[in-house]
């Protein structure tokens, strides 16, 4: 089997006595199972993550269509991956006894537009998870193609508030729609850690001849791909120089603006206090965040693209540590003020500098507030939580006449 095929797992019972909600996950966005760091985004650990919170669940007996491959592969082969669906789902629905068919994106939706009829007299439900970008790409025959889809599904599941708006923009209808969070498995990461310990192991991974990362620094991070809606270069061109000479930025990540970024720290003369990491392992990334002081979502918008959750707000949490974020699209409904961070107005240079700058004069309370992320995001966003909110909303529609 390649590392796209199509992949049947089988399911985990039920608890006895129970009669289990049958799912079919069917997803575009896991990684090959021997390189889980050849597909890495905010969508791929969360089609990961639902995939075991379901497989855990004690009321589901799932089953998975999946298509693992690399960033670099999923272009060419998501097309042959969708064609082979409209007759593997059929299969797997009638052999399997399916109660409902979850896709975990918009991508994978698509071809409800043409099985949609099919499943419906198979007595099988349909429901898709939208993102965000999922549902707004600037692509005229794909957006032709999002109005017949949400006709097509029996529910639709935003993440967010501004994913739902996106959503009924684009004619989903109000009845269908339920906003349903992402989650991550905070067992899954690791607690937090001191920060001189994990600065001392930062510097032996990366090496800096100047030595600068000390116990005094106040060190930014943020973890993504390098796209321009991050917001990342803006950051190292608007704000950087605007903030004292103790405060550095490191940026976890690759992508289309690695470039752009690396441009704008040569530019500024900003190398000891910028830093571009690459794309890092999970160990790497779990002591970046427990080596850092915040963690930083400077979002900029961009036409055609939305942040639709930032699943990263809540790994850094699960790490100790808060965030300042854009006050923008989906981090509304994830980033609580003075709970697991802050929001800042986009592209406000100056606010997100003087934010950065008040919260540096207070470690003490920022060190409590990482406390009060970790609290919050295992109570709200754990994918225990988040997957029993799943199976409530699936179960509720399935019993649906």
């Amino acid at each position: 089997m390649t590392n796209a095929a199509v992949e049947h797992i089988p399911p985990r019972p039920g608890s006895v006595g129970t009669t289990p909600l049958k799912v079919l996950l069917v997803t575009h966005s896991l990684p090959p199972a021997d390189r889980p760091l050849a597909n890495v985004g905010g969508m791929q650990s969360v089609a990961a993550g639902l995939a075991r919170a379901l497989e855990e669940h004690h009321n589901v007996e799932l089953h998975l269509l999946a298509l693992r491959a690399s960033w670099s592969e999923t272009g060419h082969r998501t097309g042959p991956f969708l064609v082979n669906l409209l007759w593997k789902i059929p299969r797997v629905v009638r052999t399997e006894s399916i109660d409902v068919v979850l896709f975990s994106s918009m991508v994978t939706a698509t071809v409800t537009s043409l099985l949609g009829g099919r499943l419906r007299k198979q007595g099988v439900k349909t429901a898709a998870i939208v993102h965000g970008n999922d549902v707004t790409l600037p692509v005229a025959v794909y957006q032709r193609i999002v109005p017949r889809v949400f006709r097509s599904l029996d529910l639709i599941l935003p993440v967010s508030r501004a994913t739902r708006d996106e959503c009924v923009i684009r004619g989903a209808p109000i009845s269908k729609l339920r906003v349903a969070p992402n989650g991550i498995d905070i067992a899954h990461f690791e607690a937090p850690r001191d920060r001189s310990a994990a600065r001392s192991q930062l510097s032996e991974w990366f090496p800096d001849p100047s030595g600068s990362l000390c116990s005094d620094t106040f060190l930014l991070a943020s973890v993504g791909r390098h796209v321009r809606r991050k917001g990342f270069a803006w950051f190292v061109r608007e704000v950087m120089g605007l903030l004292g000479p103790e405060v550095q930025y490191w940026i976890a990540g690759e992508g289309p603006e690695t470039s752009s970024i690396a441009h704008e720290i040569a530019r500024r003369g900003l190398e000891r206090r910028v830093r571009l990491l690459g794309t890092v392992s999970e160990e790497k990334l779990h002591t970046l965040l427990g080596a850092a002081d915040l963690h930083l979502m400077p979002n900029i918008p961009v036409p055609g693209e939305i942040e639709g959750f930032g699943v990263v707000i809540l790994e850094a949490a699960a790490c100790g540590l808060p965030t300042l974020a854009a006050d923008a699209e989906g981090m509304r409904d994830v980033v609580q003020e003075g709970v697991n961070g802050y929001l800042v107005k986009g592209s406000d240079a100056r606010g997100f500098a003087t934010r950065i700058a008040q919260l540096a004069d207070d470690r003490m309370a920022l060190r409590t507030a990482g406390r009060s992320a970790l609290a919050h995001t295992k109570a709200q966003f754990d994918w225990r939580v988040v997957s029993d909110k799943h199976v409530g909303v699936l179960s509720d529609l399935v019993r649906r006449v």
